[in-house]
């Protein structure tokens, strides 16, 4: 236990580094990682049950957030598996011809072996592509739910191929999971039941592990049963509440997959060349995701985007490579070589996404040269029509705010959410909301608030750096309206007014003094007259 507890720390201290320099604590982790295993360290017990919980709980928040009918899209379904093929058709001859020409631990391989290393390759890693996701807050945006829906079609490709290689067949008794179809009921009403506190945590933590090991139990892989679990309740209203209950449990957990992860690569020095290769495939692999999603009509920052989000390598290689290892088609080398690549390929995703945004504006003239004339619907121009107000971000806050705009005889508010079902839900409550990113540089540009209709805009993100990205832009594309903006923190507010807010609503600030004026009026009416009796 100690043992372990000084891991944490070192990981900990790691990623403070890492965060410091401006990337991604996991980034810290790896390093983390690797200096253990260079001492010789090895995973413990305890690492590797915190990696697997850590894995589990993320497929089952995947699940929760998780639409079905975006797999079905063309520009999901079709990229995912157009990707994978191409990707295999190029990787595998370079392998095949490192071999002929004598690179160490290719030049003995198999065509099997080598199709398998590609096949391998082909999948990007789940874990870190969602957690960049969330760190960045764009989980909701198009290009996230697009990666997620890629990442899914991938991970029942990866089912699939276990499935055959380790000859773990589902068993007759996977025939009774079909009793979780009448069984949801049951679930969704125990939800509603667990409240707001530790029930509905431990309500989380019981269905994601728990169904796992029922899957396991019937030869079904336990995490695909979490994510589909985490699908089963995602249309429930707490299911976003209950995502956001399981997060730093999640993240905490996490920790021990990406320590695992360092610590499992033995690296030599006559792997170096062939790892190099390997990563410079990987600039290779995300280059496609984005050329694919340019053919399938999506726009140069939606594709740029996601196949940034997308370009690492999985740890799905790892266990491709043990079973290979341990079948006799691969040697046990490979097993550290797609380690060392996967942690390195980690750690350059991390520094490309942590600057994701600049690297779009830095190349948005060439890329938007790429694009596709006609566009998918939700790539399409946004018309706010008649609206001269708008409201970004429709949460409570925003939907607050519209309702309150409604009732003045002069303001004709449109709101602005990123999220589809958020959208939905608005549209069908009679509310005018149209969908959108104010993340999406692009997305200030589509809708020409140059022209004046416009003359408030209330920024209602519940990240400040969101505000802060959109009021930037407001004031680039020429707009000269009024904005106002909440914020958490008052440390917030100046970084707010410096991007061209005018208007601060410091949430708690507001909400202490909103209570007390309703209390005092409410105190007001209720006193009686003077003189009475």
């Amino acid at each position: 236990m100690a043992e372990t507890i000084a891991w944490l720390a070192s990981a900990f201290v790691c990623g403070l580094i890492a965060r410091q320099l401006g990337l991604p604590p996991l980034v810290g982790y790896l390093v983390a990682g690797f200096g253990l295993q260079a001492t010789g360290a090895e995973a413990t017990e305890l690492i590797d049950v915190l990696s697997a919980l850590g894995v589990t709980l993320l497929l089952f928040s995947i699940g929760l957030k998780l639409r079905l009918s975006s797999l079905v899209a063309p520009h999901v379904w079709g990229v995912a598996s157009a990707h994978m093929l191409v990707f295999i058709a190029v990787t595998l001859p370079i392998l095949l011809g490192l071999g002929a020409l004598g690179l160490p631990y290719v030049s003995e391989i198999t065509p099997a072996g080598a199709l398998l290393v590609a096949f391998a390759l082909s999948f990007s890693s789940t874990v870190f592509a969602v957690k960049v996701l969330e760190d960045k807050g764009e989980m909701g945006a198009l290009y996230g739910t697009i990666a997620i829906g890629i990442l899914v079609i991938q991970d029942l490709a990866a089912v699939l191929f276990l499935a055959a290689s380790l000859g773990k067949t589902p068993s007759l008794w996977a025939l009774a999971l079909l009793a979780l179809l009448p069984l949801r009921r049951v679930m969704l009403w125990l939800l509603e039941g667990a409240g707001h506190g530790e029930l509905l945590l431990l309500f989380g933590v019981t269905v994601a592990l728990g169904g796992a090991q029922v899957f396991e139990l019937v030869h079904v892989k336990g995490d695909l049963g979490a994510l589909l679990l985490g699908v089963l309740i995602a249309s429930h209203p707490k299911a976003a509440e209950l995502s956001k209950t399981l997060l730093g449990l999640k993240d905490l957990f996490l920790v021990g997959f990406f320590l695992s992860i360092g610590l499992s690569a033995t690296p030599s020095a006559d792997m170096l060349p062939l790892v190099l290769v390997l990563i410079a495939l990987l600039l290779a692999k995300g280059f496609l995701f984005e050329q694919w999603l340019l053919a399938f009509r999506l726009r140069a920052r939606t594709a740029l985007l996601c196949g940034l989000s997308l370009a690492s390598y999985s740890e799905f290689g790892l266990i491709v490579a043990a079973v290979a290892a341990k079948s006799g088609w691969l040697s046990a080398d490979w097993l550290a070589i797609i380690a060392i690549t996967l942690s390195l390929s980690l750690i350059l995703a991390s520094t490309l996404n942590a600057r994701s945004h600049d690297l779009y504006e830095l190349f948005s003239a060439r890329l938007r040269r790429q694009e596709r004339q006609q566009r998918i619907p939700v790539e399409r121009e946004i018309d706010p029509g008649r609206a001269n107000a708008m409201i970004i971000g429709m949460g409570q806050v925003g939907a607050g705010a519209y309702d309150r705009l409604v009732q003045t005889a002069d303001m004709r508010p449109v709101g602005i959410d990123a999220d589809p079902d958020t959208v939905a839900r608005h549209a069908a409550g009679g509310r005018h909301v149209v969908q959108g990113s104010a993340t999406d540089a692009d997305f200030w540009q589509r809708l020409h608030l140059d022209d004046g209709h416009v003359k408030l805009v209330l920024l209602a993100m519940p990240r400040v750096s969101e505000n802060q990205f959109a009021a930037e832009h407001l004031r680039q594309v020429g707009y000269t309206g009024v904005i106002g903006a909440i914020a958490k923190f008052r440390d917030d507010e100046p970084a707010l007014r410096a991007a061209g807010v005018e208007q601060v609503f410091n949430l708690y600030a507001e909400a202490g003094a909103g209570l007390a004026q309703h209390v005092c009026a409410t105190r007001t009416a209720v006193r009686p007259a003077s003189g009475a009796t």
